[in-house]
């Protein structure tokens, strides 16, 4: 079988490849017969010098154009459902339904859609125009932007397909995308899809770019080009500072989401009160999709006493008699294996599982681990090492103030939730713990598992560091996320013909909402 060919400039053609990969089926651990390559430095400089020519053309297009894109796009993507979801699952293993097909693929059209809304409406880009200092404003395009997807979402995360890319194309720019390697059949899929509706829709050609793989050094390399725009990106936390500190040097943003253990703290009172309840949510969210969710309850603090001995046991109980996962690829289960080692090294205690797996293809036992508050505040950040997959630490306090202390040593997350009692038995301590842990991540939780992420308008998929690489700003959720991938661009005494249509007297659309001399208002300006 032949290589896969990259897309550049709007045509597929043959890499310059360094060499070539093949993905695994992670249920069965063989490899899949399709064959990719890895891209030297003159494909990346190639797309670099495409995307730049399509940014230049893109900033002149009106959101309507740019919004047809994203909806011919979506579309395009529901027409190919079978076939995503087949190639998705013969990469990743995640489970054709519910997880894939009815999950995972209509939240990614949906987000399509809902940066297709952005860009027609404009709204996103908070056009403030003063009329007595002559002076406009609005975010606008910021120019190429990479990105980088992770393992574990291969629609709604993807590279060419999910929140990053939507952002970045809603807000008038580029998409350079890197496929996974896990899932590079599945990205290519959504290329062709992306191509042809760029084809359709009359966009500059190199809108949308794909490569498979390239050399570290030739990712550093890509972000730190002057040509980038921005990046985004996300993945591990080794790899994922290795970009980011090539990004850094140069004063190219990049957008990271790395790593995250979204502790769960549980009061009394709600155990008391809701024992089994709280074991079932807190059992299913840890080992669903084989605990390799972002937002994976990795933590989880309790307070010493009976009730917690048995939830414990209870806890573990489940574990064991609960199905074993398939983790998405050998890296994923070599990954799991040495942290759950560094936790045991770092005073974690194992309580049910710790060893090899009995599920299908590449897999670790259902692991929970425990220590005491006195162990972790000793080695607070060892004993925060991410075992991701179907794993979890408890950390037993000795008592609420205890427990307050230990969450001043969390490093940040995306979410951190707290269980208390419905009739308030737990309010006290609730005012507590909330406060410091409400500092430590980006979205707080009550009485409910982190694991689901709301495409909401409301929603932050982001956190402090190292969760993300800036507490600002979310992954998820429009118009938001498409801030990420704007600069802000001032006019200053601009005669009114050469200003952005944003920033004209008359609203473009009618509906647009902007800052007249210090009032929002969907409104013409007042002459």
């Amino acid at each position: 079988m032949s290589v896969h060919q990259v897309l550049i400039a709007g045509q597929w053609r043959d890499a310059d490849q360094a060499s070539t990969f093949r993905a695994d089926n992670p249920a069965t651990k063989q490899a899949l017969p399709d064959e990719f390559p890895v891209s030297t430095w003159s494909d990346c400089d190639a797309a670099l010098a495409a995307a730049t020519d399509a940014a230049a053309l893109l900033r002149k297009l009106p959101g309507e154009r740019i919004a047809a894109f994203l909806e011919d796009y979506a579309s395009r993507i529901e027409q190919r459902a079978g076939e995503l979801v087949d190639m998705a699952h013969a990469e990743t293993a995640l489970p054709v339904a519910p997880r894939l097909a009815d999950v995972e693929l209509p939240r990614t059209t949906n987000q399509l859609r809902l940066g297709a809304a952005a860009a027609r409406n404009g709204s996103w880009a908070q056009a403030a125009l003063d009329t007595k200092a002559g002076i406009r404003s609005c975010f606008g395009p910021i120019g190429p932007v990479c990105v980088f997807g992770p393992n574990n979402f291969p629609f709604a995360f993807g590279s060419i397909s999910g929140g990053d890319f939507a952002a970045a194309i809603a807000a008038g720019n580029p998409v350079i995308a890197k496929a996974n390697s896990s899932h590079p059949g599945t990205t290519r899929i959504f290329a062709v899809a992306a191509h042809e509706a760029s084809l359709a829709t009359d966009m500059p050609a190199a809108t949308v770019q794909l490569l498979y793989r390239t050399s570290h050094a030739d990712g550093e390399r890509l972000v730190a080009d002057p040509r980038t725009g921005a990046t985004g990106y996300t993945g591990s936390r080794n790899a994922g500072l290795k970009l980011k500190q090539a990004a850094d040097a140069v004063g190219t943003p990049i957008y990271l989401e790395l790593s995250s253990t979204n502790p769960v703290v549980i009061l009394p009172g709600a155990l008391e009160e809701r024992f089994d309840a709280i074991a079932d949510d807190f059992s299913g969210s840890c080992l669903m999709g084989a605990g390799q969710f972002c937002t994976n309850p990795g933590i989880v603090v309790l307070l010493a006493g009976d009730t917690t001995e048995k939830f414990i046991a209870a806890v573990a109980q489940r574990f064991e008699n609960a199905a074993v996962g398939t983790l998405l690829s050998k890296s994923v289960e070599a990954s799991l294996q040495g942290n759950l080692a560094a936790l045991q090294a770092a005073g974690a205690e194992v309580v049910v599982g710790g060893g090899a797996g009995t599920g299908a293809g590449y897999c670790r036992a259902n692991t929970l681990l425990r220590t005491c508050g006195d162990t972790f505040l000793a080695n607070a950040e060892a004993l925060q090492t991410e075992a991701f997959g179907n794993a979890s630490l408890f950390v037993v306090a000795a008592d609420i103030e205890q427990a307050t202390q230990l969450l001043q040593h969390l490093e940040g997350n995306l979410t951190g939730c707290v269980y208390s009692h419905n009739g308030g038995q737990d309010d006290a301590m609730y005012d507590l713990v909330a406060d410091p842990l409400r500092q430590r991540v980006g979205r707080l939780l009550n009485d409910k598992m982190p694991t689901g992420v709301a495409v909401s308008s409301a929603m932050n998929h982001g956190g402090p560091f190292p969760s993300t690489g800036h507490p600002g700003f979310t992954a998820v959720g429009m118009p938001a996320s498409l801030v990420r991938f704007a600069m802000l661009q001032s006019y200053d005494n601009v005669r009114p013909a050469r200003l952005p249509r944003l920033l004209h007297d008359k609203n473009p659309t009618g509906d647009t909402w902007r800052l007249i001399n210090g009032q929002w208002t969907t409104a013409d300006v007042d002459c």
